[in-house]
């Protein structure tokens, strides 16, 4: 049950105006005896199962959402009369199959309290976040204080007016200590701000130390402005929660930017948080929504859907090329070996996924789950300076790729080559990233995206065959592998049609997969070094004569000789195609 006390006023927006700026069909108004102009204090939750306590409690002016209870079910009238003589503004009730009673329709058009049906489909926890979301937003001109003339949602125009005002750097959080916004760099900021902005959010050593440190536990509990003095290391801190009710949306932190605080910059903060409640509850509402359907309008765009162009935020007619970069761990590079392999999840070239788990035509969900915390935290890095490097850009993620839009000037060939070197230097990672050439109109960014995948998996497979510890970061334009990727578009084509075939080849790498050999990497390893039996025997760490027994007994039991021009060309072929395949799961003990 709410906890208004009897004196609540009967102030605020119009039932009207809130329901104008909620999503169109997600509440139905059945009966408003008084209208919708009724004024909306507050949006609560009502508990039908704690009983009403006539006299003593008051619901004036609000907007009660009845939890579990049907307009058709019996207990609904008892519902609807306890909110209409506690002075309830509306109350919103699921409305089912059926509808509400006749009885229950006639007691609201007595009464002065308005009565609401949520529709299907509808969760209780989104509708109370537009609601208030909303609410928030209706809230007289001038009460905003810092948020007049911002457009709803915008924190990052609403980072930098709270930055003038306390004369400092500003970053806004979520309860996570994830970054939502930050405020511009007019100076070289401290090292916690610079750490915290790269990895977009609070460093977990960091917050381990704020919450031990009793600091959390002072900015969640308190209305006010809680400081965090400059030590050794970093500049002085002022923090506020932003609340909306008993809410916690997130939190303002200012910090000394090459001059100290504003003297009053304690009442500046104190004035902001109160103006950024719509903002964030907006952002908490819609924001995250609206970003997954600009990522999805992306890939949809990827995929040759022009229509998405709009709502990916590209601009029809300018000229993009696409920037793929993946967070390199090695357990996604495919078979590995002499010959590489191609990791399940890139597109193969023609829009589908390359096995289980891919990204174009499979699920992202499936690939998604499997990253880990540090591959997107890679990726949140590459999206930021991708996002810095040049307006226009535009980013998607799939799993441990990101994908990115790279608009291009007039007559410029490689306007990713910069983020290129930017991916290189991101510390303490490895990532893998290929750019695509320039598509002259949206229907070439398929071609370009999937030219720049075809980049990566070429670096993949260059690093699948050097030691785990000295892989190292690697990117590359698509006109500097060109001989490699066009290899990789012939054996994809190949793929289906090799394996409806037999021959030797096929023979030597079935029995390599039932009985664990090596003549399959051996030849393999032979063909690499342009049949150099020296060179191949040092990359296996053999003694050449173990390689020249392995070849001899390679060519006797299978009739695999790498002397002759056809028999080469076809194991070279079924060896980097066998490397594609995952290796047989052991037997159970």
């Amino acid at each position: 049950m709410p906890t208004h006390g009897p004196d609540r006023r009967d102030a605020g927006p119009s039932l009207e105006q809130i329901l104008g700026l909620i999503a169109p069909g997600m509440l139905d108004v059945v009966v408003a005896p008084r209208g919708t102009g009724v004024a909306v204090a507050d949006v609560a939750l009502h508990d039908p199962g704690e009983e009403w306590d006539d006299g003593t409690w008051a619901a004036t002016g609000l907007l009660l959402l009845v939890v579990g209870v049907e307009v058709a079910s019996p207990e609904a009238l008892d519902v609807l009369r306890g909110a209409d003589r506690a002075g309830a503004a509306a109350v919103v009730m699921r409305r089912g199959d059926r509808g509400p009673r006749a009885a229950l329709v006639e007691a609201a058009g007595l009464g002065r309290t308005a009565l609401l049906t949520r529709r299907p489909g509808q969760g209780w926890t989104e509708v109370l976040g537009r609601l208030r979301t909303a609410l928030a937003h209706s809230a007289p001109a001038g009460a905003g204080g810092t948020a007049a003339g911002l457009r709803l949602g915008d924190l990052s125009g609403l980072a930098n007016t709270v930055a003038d005002l306390v004369g400092g750097a500003i970053t806004i959080e979520d309860p996570q200590s994830r970054v939502l916004a930050y405020s511009r760099l007019d100076h070289e900021p401290d090292p916690m701000r610079r750490l915290t902005i790269l990895g977009q959010r609070v460093p977990r050593w960091r917050v381990v130390e704020l919450r031990e440190s009793g600091f959390f536990q002072r900015l969640w509990s308190t209305d006010g402005v809680v400081r965090l003095p400059a030590d050794a290391r970093y500049a002085e801190r002022l923090a506020i929660a932003v609340r909306h009710g008993s809410e916690v949306l997130g939190s303002l932190w200012a910090a000394a930017d090459g001059r100290p605080l504003a003297e009053d910059a304690e009442d500046a903060l104190r004035t902001a948080a109160r103006a950024a409640v719509p903002h964030l509850s907006h952002h908490q509402t819609w924001g995250r929504a609206a970003a997954r359907a600009r990522e999805g309008a992306v890939h949809a765009l990827l995929k040759g859907d022009v229509r998405a162009a709009s709502e990916a935020g590209v601009t029809a007619g300018r000229p993009y090329a696409v920037l793929v970069a993946e967070a390199y761990d090695g357990s996604h590079a495919g078979g590995g070996g002499a010959h590489g392999g191609r990791e399940a999840g890139v597109g193969n070239g023609v829009g589908e996924s390359a096995g289980a788990g891919g990204t174009y035509g499979v699920p992202d969900s499936a690939v998604a789950e499997a990253s880990d915390t540090a591959g997107q935290r890679v990726l949140d890095v590459l999206a930021l300076q991708a996002a810095a490097y040049r307006p226009g850009c535009v980013t998607a993620r799939s799993g441990r790729l990101l994908y990115v839009l790279v608009p291009a000037g007039d007559g410029e060939a490689d306007p990713a080559r910069p983020l290129l070197a930017t991916a290189r230097s991101v510390p303490r990672s490895v990532v893998l990233a290929g750019s695509g050439p320039v598509a002259a109109g949206l229907p070439g960014l398929p071609a370009s995206r999937e030219t720049a995948e075809l980049v990566v998996r070429v670096l993949r497979e260059r690093a699948a065959r050097r030691p785990p510890g000295e892989v190292v970061s690697a990117v590359a334009a698509h006109g500097e592998v060109v001989p490699e990727t066009t290899v990789l578009r012939l054996l994809d084509r190949v793929e289906p049609l090799w394996g409806s075939l037999s021959g030797p080849v096929h023979a030597m790498v079935e029995h390599d997969r039932a009985h664990g050999s090596a003549y399959g990497a051996s030849v393999a390893a032979y063909l690499d070094a342009s049949c150099d039996m020296g060179t191949a025997a040092r990359r296996l760490h053999v003694h050449p004569n173990t390689l020249r027994y392995r070849l001899r007994r390679a060519r006797e039991l299978f009739g695999v000789d790498p002397a002759d021009p056809a028999v080469r060309l076809l194991a070279d072929i079924g060896l980097r195609l066998a490397a594609r395949r995952p290796p047989p799961a052991p037997p159970l003990g």
